[in-house]
């Protein structure tokens, strides 16, 4: 159990950078199969909030828990773990 006051925090890449002060971040996790035992990835899309505009698709960043931003945004960007090269 998490003590009070700790957010929780998700590791994603983003897919979608088109909103004004938001970008749809995907997780992704590897969960055991009930049955085989095998692992197996399973993905979630999480809207976050980015107050400047500042990331773009395909950046590796770290969301938290926030309050309620607007009807599906609960999270906001803390910070850019990777950003790819460009070719």
């Amino acid at each position: 159990m998490e003590a009070r006051g700790t957010r929780k925090k998700k590791v994603g890449t983003i897919v979608s950078d088109k909103m004004d002060k938001t970008v749809v971040v995907r997780v992704e996790r590897l969960v055991p199969h009930d049955v085989y035992k095998k692992y197996v990835k399973r993905r979630g899309n999480y809207k976050a909030h980015d107050e400047k505009n500042e990331f773009r698709v395909g950046d590796r960043v770290e969301i938290v828990e926030t309050r309620p931003l607007s009807k599906d945004k609960r999270w906001r960007v803390a910070r850019l773990i990777e950003r790819p090269a460009v070719q």
